[in-house]
């Protein structure tokens, strides 16, 4: 049986929500361990949330830049490997550089960085240090999303004519960030949110999700984005015209005033021989669409019909693959890479499916020209001309 392989995290400590998703997705295989962490930008609460975890007292850090230099000092066999990087948007960024720099892999939550600048930075520096580099956009791990994706590859639907995303919820509809709601609060903040909120928020999924299932990218944009709520500095709401290399057209639309809806992320795409539908909130079922016969709903194992959704499924049939096991598919996926280059098993990244710096660096390039679209007088925005 191989070693575990050993993480660190920074962020993720008291009252953080999606810091323990992360921990669990990574226990769920039992292949990882966390072994250290910097939970906190406050040092007393960092140190706290290495207790409640029950970690050594001596890897419980109050900074990530201590982590990382105490973390390398110590011997092969003890060190952390990798990092989770699982903070406000804001520190995405500093946190993976230094991590690079200092030796160690990385797992970065979206959006990748704040500008397109960094991002760019970002992907050199993971080309100079040879380190792998994963971002977790987890709903293109779910087992349906992945069938879908190869049913287009296989032609399935013929040349692809149009895409509908969207991701709305409504947990935003009011001033929830002036209420005490931490989630709330880093999120509608330029500062530590970027120049996006909503869309940096959860129109992003929408722009990864359409790009993975299609294998198509979106070339021009034509956003209308709104802030709702009065006072609030970010938008909350918006719709993107979308067009795609080859062709396709698309619209996007991602809202957080969405009353009374949750997270109901749902990609609808029709080609010239069919089309495919896929609900987050009933992520066991793809209904196919064929020209001229009945709808077939797809579903996981054992009426799954592609290999690629075979492997991404854990459960008998039944049983709902979840939120977290999307997450713990792309941790999975990156130990996979991780043991073979520890082994020194000579590989290419993109063999292994999860999310990469290039697919960063691609979501901060689709947020830039989202905002440029929506201050701009003419509407189309090339994403090649930022």
């Amino acid at each position: 049986m191989k070693p575990k392989l050993r993480m660190g995290m920074v962020g993720g400590g008291r009252d953080a929500f999606i810091g323990a998703v992360h921990r669990m997705a990574a226990r769920l295989e039992d292949r990882i361990e966390l072994v250290c962490g910097a939970f906190s930008s406050t040092k007393q609460k960092a140190l706290e949330s290495g207790k409640d975890l029950l970690l050594d007292t001596s890897r419980a850090y109050g900074s990530y830049r201590e982590m990382f230099r105490r973390e390398a000092k110590l011997p092969e066999e003890q060190r952390m490997q990798f990092v989770s990087i699982v903070t406000p948007n804001n520190m995405h960024y500093p946190i993976a550089m230094a991590a690079l720099d200092g030796g160690f892999h990385v797992i970065c939550d979206k959006p990748m960085t704040l500008t397109l600048d960094e991002a760019l930075n970002l992907q050199k520096k993971v080309k100079q240090t040879k380190r792998l580099f994963c971002l977790t956009h987890n709903y293109t791990a779910y087992p349906m999303v992945k069938q879908g994706r190869q049913r287009v590859k296989a032609g399935k639907l013929g040349k692809i004519r149009r895409v509908v995303v969207e991701y709305p919820q409504g947990w935003l509809a009011s001033r929830a960030e002036t209420a005490g709601l931490k989630q709330a609060a880093w999120r509608t903040d330029p500062r530590r949110s970027g120049p996006t909120g909503c869309m940096g928020d959860i129109g992003s999924h929408c722009q990864n999700l359409a790009e993975y299932m299609t294998g198509l990218e979106i070339v021009s944009v034509c956003a209308d984005l709104q802030t709702c709520v009065k006072g609030r500095q970010l938008e909350d709401d918006g719709s993107v015209l979308l067009r795609f290399k080859g062709g396709a057209r698309g619209i996007l639309w991602a809202s957080q005033i969405a009353v009374g809806v949750e997270n109901a992320l749902s990609i609808r795409v029709y080609g010239e021989k069919g089309g495919l539908e896929w609900h987050q909130q009933k992520p066991n079922t793809l209904l196919v669409h064929k020209l001229g016969k009945p709808t077939e709903i797809h579903g996981t194992p054992p009426n799954i019909a592609l290999k690629a959704g075979a492997e991404a499924s854990r459960l008998p049939a039944g049983y709902p693959e979840g939120y977290l096991e999307t997450f713990a598919t792309i941790y999975a996926n990156f130990a996979r890479a991780l043991e073979n280059v520890l082994e020194g098993t000579k590989i290419k990244e993109d063999n292994f499916d999860y999310p990469s710096v290039a697919d960063g660096v691609r979501g901060v390039t689709f947020l830039h020209a989202l905002v440029a679209s929506n201050k701009s007088d003419e509407k189309w925005t090339d994403l090649d001309s930022l």
